[in-house]
Parts: C-alpha cells; structure tokens; sequence
C-alpha cells in the first residue's frame, strides 16, 4: 500500500475518532455535546494535513518507515498536570499528542497541539518538558491555525506557517548557533578587507602611507568606518543578550550594503548561520546588492540573485531576492522550507515588509535584521498610520510594522546613525535649499490645500481642489514648465572640472509631465550649448520607458547618452539630467548628483528624505579622471554641496508646518490672491489652465546646518492624544455608550479648522486595506481593542464562524473552500461572475481561476455566498 492510501486510510479512522483510546472516547463524547471538543477536532485535522503536506508518515510505505508517533507512552503525573495548568488536556495523565522521529527513529520534535480557541503558546512550558524528558531540540505548537516553532537551544518560538518536513528539519538539526562565539568575534575596520585581500597588510602600497590611498582605490579594498563598526559591534552584543532579531536605522548614503556585507560575514564565519536571505523590494537593488556581496565577499562566501539560480540557489551562502518574486504564485511556501535560512535581512525594512510580503519575512526561523533609513522620530508618541492611498500609500503602517516587529516600539533601535550624525562626521551632506515659488505655484500653495479660486460663467466665485494626477494636466501648462526649467539650469550647480550642468535629478508630477519636462530641458539646452547635445542632455526615466532600470545604471556609472564630450579625459556621463517620478528614489546611490529638483509637491515625509538623499552623499571628481597628471591635480575637488529645488515649498512644509497626523495643507507663502477674471490684462484662466507666461515670485536660498531639517528630528501627532484628552468623550468612553461617543467625535473633534481630522483621513490613516468605524477608532484610541485587524484577520474570523456554524464534512477540502470563501468576499469580479453563473470567466481571472473552483465541493459552491450575503456584511471589507 502506498503512502497516499494510508493516509487516506489513517484520515478516515481518525474523523471517526475510534473508541479504541479511553482519551479518544472522551473527545468523542465532548464533540457531540457540542463543547470545546468541536475546536480540538478542527486543529488535529488540520496538523494532520499540515504533517502530511510537510512529508511526515503516519505509517511505513515506500518512501520510508512511519516517523510519526501518536501519544507514545511517556506520561507525567497528575500533580505535574496541576502545576502545569489543567486546560491542556482532558485526561487525568499528559501526553505528547505528536512525537516526530529522525531517520534513526530516535525523538526530533515533539508537536503539542490545542484546541483552535486557545493560544498554542499556552502549551510552552508542558512541551518543554515533554521534550526534554525525549531528548527531542525542537518542539512545534499549534491550534491548527497558528503554529510556533522552538528551538530549544536558540531564542523563542517563532511562528511558522507551515511545517518542516524531515529534510529540513534534519538539515536544521545540524545547525548549531553559538551566540558567545558571535560575541567574542573581533570585529575591525579591515573585516572586509581580510575577505577581499587577505594579505593587503603585506603589500608594499599598503606599508607605503603615502601611496595607501592610491593601492585601497586600486585594489577597491573597502574598511569600515568607526559607525559601521559600531553597528555590528550593537549585534553582537544583543544576541548575547539573547536578542534575535536587530533593527538598524542608517540615513541614506551611510553604507548600510557594506555594513550588512560585514554582518554576514560575522553570522557564517561563526556558524551561527549557514544561508542568509537578504530581500530587497525593487529589481534594481537586488542586482545592486548581488554585485556589492560578490565584490567584497566572494573569496569567502557565494552570492546569487534567486531567480537567476532558481535549481542551485542551495548551493549559496547569500541567497538575494525581491520580495515580489517570493510572493509571486506562493513561491516562498511551495518551494522553500522556514528553516532554509538561518538569517534574513530586509532592506528598506519599511517597504520590503509591509503588506503581504511581512508573510514573507516571517515565514523563515531564525536571526533578522532590518535596515531602513526612515527615523524612528517619525513614530515617537504615535499608534496610527497617516498614510493614504493617494500617495503616501500604507506608509505610515509600514513604518509602524517595522519598528514593533523588531520589537523596537516604543524604545531605540538596535543601531542608529541618522542624517545629522553623517553630516557632524563630514561624510554626509546637507543640502542647499533653492525655495522658488511662480505665480501660479504660489497661489496652489493655500491653506485649504492645493485649491483655486475663479470665477464661473455666471460670475460666481468657485474654488476647485486638484489631487496629485490633475496637477499637470491642469496648471502645468508650457509656460510654467518653460519658467520651472529655466530656474533649474540658471541656478543649478556645474560640475566642477568641466563647467558642464552637474548631474540632477528631476522629480515630476506624472509620467507625461515628465515626458514635457525633459523635452523642454533638451530644448533649452540646445540654445545654451548648441551642438554638444542631440536631445540627450535631458532624458524621461519612468516605468514606461523600457529602459528605465538600465538607464538609471548606466546614469550612476556615467554612461547614460554615452560619455560627455566637454572633456575626453573625463568620465562622465553625456546626459546631464534624468526626468522621473517614483524611480531613482529608494537606494539608489550615484553620489555625484549635484542638484535635485522637486516639480512637484511631496505629500510622505518617507518620500521626502528619500528623495533629498539622493544627493547627501560626498563626492571626489578625480575617481572620474582618466588623465593621471590631470587626476593629481584635482585630487583634493570635492563635492561639498548639493543644490535641491523647490518650486512647492516642500521643504517649508515639512521644516516648519508638517503636522505628522493631517494630510498635506501647505503652507500660504503670503502672496496676492491669485484672481482669475476674463478681464484680466495679466492672465487669463479657461477651465482653471493657464495659456500665459508665468514667473518666479519669489526664490530664497538657505544653506541647512547642522541642525538639519524638521524633518529629519520631528515626530508625530496624535488624533487618540485629542480624544484622550477630551474628558466628556472619555467619560462616555468609561459608560460604554458607544452610540454617544460616535456622536461626541462627530460633533466635537471632525470637520474642524485647528484640526480637521475627518472620518475618511482616519480610516485611511488607519494603513489598512478595508473600511474602519467611527467605533473602532474610538475603541482603539481609549485601548479597548489592542489594533485594528485587517481584511484577512476579519476575512479568517468570519470563515471561523462560518466553520462553526456550518461543520463541511469534507475536511480535505477545508483549505479550497477556505480559498473561494476569501476570494469572494475580496473580489467584487470574481463575486459578481459566480453570482451571475458566468463560470467560463473564471479562465482568465488570475484570482480565482476555474481550477480553483473545481477544488470546491459542488454542494459549498452555492452554500457558501449564500452563507456570506447572509451574515457577512461586505461593506467592512470594501477599501
């Protein structure tokens, strides 16, 4: 008999619960009562099959013997029961409920299983000793739906999503972390450099000061500076402590590759890790970072871009990766085990684990580490998101999620070394604020937002508020482009060894904006250095253009457009300006960026100091010099400055007026209403678009020092601080009336002028993905309920009452009714088609496909949405 038929055996006289067990008998019993009994049946079925997916045997067959032991006879005593706590079983004795045996047959893992309604951690303590008293390291918790995994020798259960199998497991077990060998490691400023050039003392450029400079440039030997070193020396003390997870937030520009290189090469050369994943949450940081670990680690450690080595990846000691390509068609469950790597690090910890891929970060055991440049100053004093969709979308979630899955909440992350402490040391820079306002910008710049006043046909006053998307197609006409540019390449910084434009970096409102942007550069350039350029000074770099990732390689390694012919000895990059809207953004390092300019309003502080790192970093012309003689001589030029642009007084507004919990109300600059009359000789506005010139208003310069930006030191406000603070709210808190606390907050704190705060900021600011309550909002700011749960948490709490009420027999069709009972609450295509019978639809939706639908017994796949647009109001899960 094959295993698939014994098991299907064994799942048969299981759901029958057989009376052959006095404890079996018992359950049964309970069962039919109805009590508790119908949760625990629920979870064994479900570890059943978790077992069995994971390669685990409940009976010999072809593919091994049976390493499955139900309830062995390993038994404590009943006054062991009662210190332990009486609600982990029903009989008068323990039991391991699972013992999972090694290819020897000696005890792995022992599986201590609860009922669906109880935490599974509650079992720790019983399942230690049960482990202990069988010699097993590893001990796996679960209630069928959440489950720990606990290495016995390393740190605390970690939650997994699914089982290991054997392989993985035995693998694991030949994994022995020491955290006092990691500690003790000597960490110096020539970590990297011993992998690179083992020898590099000995060398005689090295010995020789003087010409120490020119071997390390040669060589490209990389030594860590003082902070870097700092930063793992922070590691290594916290794993001694015990700690297993690291949070590092670095500004941009402070080598946080160099310092991840350096920390994994301390967690593998310790053996305190045998396969580190490091996910990055864009295609062209993966390549970055392959390249950076190749470069510097490669005469130790092997490095490889997954989907490149998708059959060979094992063979690596580094495994890089998008996260997207993990979450793509489940990839992370189906083809990986959660003990395949022993540290994880994300990069842009922010964005690389927010949303759905954090089921990535989490799903593998082990060490993390998370690297972002987002300040924990942003969080102090703050529980809810201020992200909106448009455009600051789960922002604020994300930069929450980060610091409370680091277990950083509320304290200081593992390592910090922040703009300013990079600017204090000299390797950072700040930048030099150009503030250049037209007419019509200025007028956009309102109180009420992005609004402007005219008049109607009927001359009657109206005021209009645009979104991000209507910017350009209603103001930015050519002449507020034309005036926008000319600023740009009038006031814009030169390269210092040509006079040339110095490299910029543009950030447009749209892709099409971006489009008009560049041609209008090309154009003027054209008139100002007539022949050098062939409408390549200037060049659109958007998700459009199929190019894009090339292009912003080839920018940084000054090839883009070819080399500039200003100088033949001098590598530097033809075009001279890159036009985008999103890209070029997070991570991407080209250090002799000159100036920045922002043709746009920014409403995310996290996407205000991405953008304005893109130039910090410092700069030595001379690497770029091909002639020797002409090398020496400016070998000392330096990039001290950075000019960053700023025609929407983005940088007012997060300096002086950023208030972290509203959306964007930028600031009023002072000037004259803007009017718009038919008679006006000045300008003439149809339909809120300008055909006249426009011009610069006002421009202020400011060098920032040391103190830095607002931004870079403030931190949130709070809509709970104001309902706290508001006593009659409280009290009626305190009564539980919720109907009149929902009328307090309407009446009293929404739609106010000081404040604002409006029930649709509050539920996008919430982060998540479905609608919120004025209640819940309530609830959570007076600590009634710990967080808002998201789509899928309510998604699972409904199908568990749908379990409950309904009891499908069909157990080994529980995880695909489960599928379809989410797809048609999430999908309102996939709802509307089943509703209206069009199955054949289902071929070409990438959601829930026909196949999926076939996996549904027939019976469920009308019971189901009726059951839903029964007791199941869809409104909560609408976005």
């Amino acid at each position: 008999m094959h295993c698939l038929e014994k098991t299907t055996a064994f799942r048969e006289e299981f759901d029958r619960l057989p009376q052959k067990r006095a404890q079996r008998r018992r359950r049964l019993a309970i069962l039919r009562e109805g009590s508790v009994g119908a949760k625990e049946a629920t979870a064994r079925i479900k570890i059943n099959r978790l077992l069995e997916e994971a390669g685990w045997r409940f009976f010999d067959c072809d593919a091994g013997p049976a390493n499955i032991v139900l309830e062995p006879n390993t038994k404590i005593t009943e006054v062991q029961i009662n210190a332990l706590g009486q609600d982990f079983e029903t009989t008068k004795n323990g039991f391991i409920d699972f013992l999972l045996l090694d290819t020897d047959g000696r005890p792995l893992i022992v599986l201590e299983a609860k009922s669906e309604g109880k935490n599974p951690l509650a079992a720790k303590e019983q399942a230690r000793r049960y482990a202990r008293e069988q010699n097993a390291r590893f001990v796996i918790l679960s209630n069928g739906n959440i489950h720990y995994l606990w290495d016995l020798k390393q740190g605390n259960p970690s939650v997994i999503t699914k089982f290991p199998g054997p392989g993985a497991i035995k693998d694991h077990h030949a994994f022995q972390p020491d955290a006092e060998r990691l500690a003790s490691e000597i960490v110096g400023r020539d970590y990297i450099a011993l992998t690179q050039m083992p020898g590099y003392a000995n060398e005689a450029g090295w010995k020789n000061e003087t010409e120490r400079p020119s071997f390390i440039e040669k060589t490209k030997l990389r030594l860590l500076r003082e902070y870097q070193r700092k930063a793992v020396q922070a590691v290594q003390r916290a794993a001694k402590s015990g700690a297993v997870r690291f949070l590092f937030e670095m500004a941009t520009g402070t080598g946080k590759t160099l310092t991840s290189a350096a920390i994994i090469k301390l967690f593998l050369k310790t053996g305190n890790a045998r396969r580190v994943l490091f996910l990055v949450d864009r295609i062209e940081l993966e390549v970055q970072a392959d390249k950076a670990f190749k470069a510097l680690l490669k005469n130790d450690f092997t490095s490889v871009i997954y989907k490149e080595q998708r059959d060979d990846w094992r063979k690596a000691d580094i495994v890089v990766t998008t996260v997207q390509s993990l979450l793509f068609n489940d990839k992370f469950r189906r083809f990986f085990a959660p003990t395949d790597f022993d540290f994880v690090i994300s990069d842009e910890a922010h964005r690389s684990i927010g949303g759905n891929a954090r089921a990535v970060f989490e799903y593998f055991v082990g060490y993390k580490l998370g690297l972002t440049a987002t300040p924990k100053d942003y969080l102090k004093q703050s529980r809810s998101s201020t992200a909106t969709r448009d455009p600051r979308d789960t922002e604020r979630r994300m930069m929450l999620d980060t610091y409370r899955i680091f277990g950083c909440e509320g304290s200081e992350p593992t390592f910090r070394y922040s703009l300013l402490d990079g600017v204090r040391d000299k390797f950072l820079i700040n930048p030099y604020v150009v503030d250049a306002r037209t007419e019509i910008t200025t007028q956009l710049l309102s109180d009420e937002g992005f609004v402007v006043e005219a008049t109607d046909e009927n001359g009657n006053e109206v005021k209009e508020a645009f979104a991000g998307r209507d910017f350009e197609k209603k103001f930015f006409a050519d002449a507020t482009n034309d005036v926008l540019c000319e600023t740009l390449l009038t006031h814009g910084l030169r390269d210092p060894v040509t006079g040339e434009f110095g490299k910029t970096i543009v950030f447009a409102v749209s892709q099409n904006h971006a489009a008009k942007i560049a041609q209008i550069l090309n154009e003027m350039a054209d008139d100002i250095w007539p022949g050098k350029y062939q409408s390549d000074f200037a060049m659109q770099v958007t998700s459009e253009v199929p190019t894009a990732q090339t292009m912003t390689v080839q920018f940084a390694n000054n090839n883009l457009g070819g080399r500039s012919t200003f100088d033949e000895s001098y590598a530097t990059s033809k075009a001279r300006v890159c036009v985008t809207v999103g890209m070029m953004t997070t991570g991407y390092d080209c250090p002799d960026i000159l100036n920045l300019a922002m043709m746009r309003p920014i409403f995310s502080p996290s996407d205000f100091v991405q953008m304005k790192g893109r130039g910090t970093r410092k700069h030595r012309f001379a690497e770029e010099m091909r002639d020797p003689a002409r090398k020496a001589e400016i070998a000392s030029l330096e990039k001290t400055e950075f000019r960053l642009f700023d025609f929407f007084a983005n940088c007012e507004f997060f300096e002086e007026k950023f208030d972290y919990n509203e959306e964007l109300k930028l600031p009023k600059p002072g000037a004259q209403p803007f009017t718009s009359t038919v008679e006006s000789s000045r300008r003439t506005f149809k339909g809120f678009e300008t055909f006249q010139p426009d011009s610069i208003t006002s421009q202020n310069e400011q060098q920032i020092g040391l103190e830095g930006m607002r931004v870079d030191r403030e931190l949130f406000q709070k809509f709970e601080d104001m309902a706290r603070a508001d006593p009659a709210l409280a009290a009626i808190v305190e009564q539980q009336n919720w109907e009149a606390a929902v009328r307090r907050v309407m009446d009293h704190l929404f739609d106010k002028p000081d404040e604002f705060f409006t029930l649709d900021k509050l539920r996008r600011a919430a982060g998540l993905d479905r609608r919120l309550t004025v209640r819940e909002i309530i609830e959570k700011a007076f600590g009634h309920i710990p967080r808002f749960k998201s789509k899928d948490e309510l998604i699972d709490d409904e199908f568990q009452k749908f379990l409950l009420d309904q009891k499908p027999e069909e157990a080994d069709r529980i995880a695909q009714m489960r599928y379809f009972f989410d797809a048609y609450i999430k999908d309102a295509g996939v709802r509307k088609t089943i509703d209206e019978g069009h199955f054949t639809q289902l071929n070409v939706n990438p959601i829930f496909g026909m196949k999926d639908l076939k996996e549904v017994p027939p019976e469920w796949r009308k019971r189901i949405p009726e059951y839903i647009k029964d007791y199941v109001s869809l409104n909560r899960f609408l976005p």
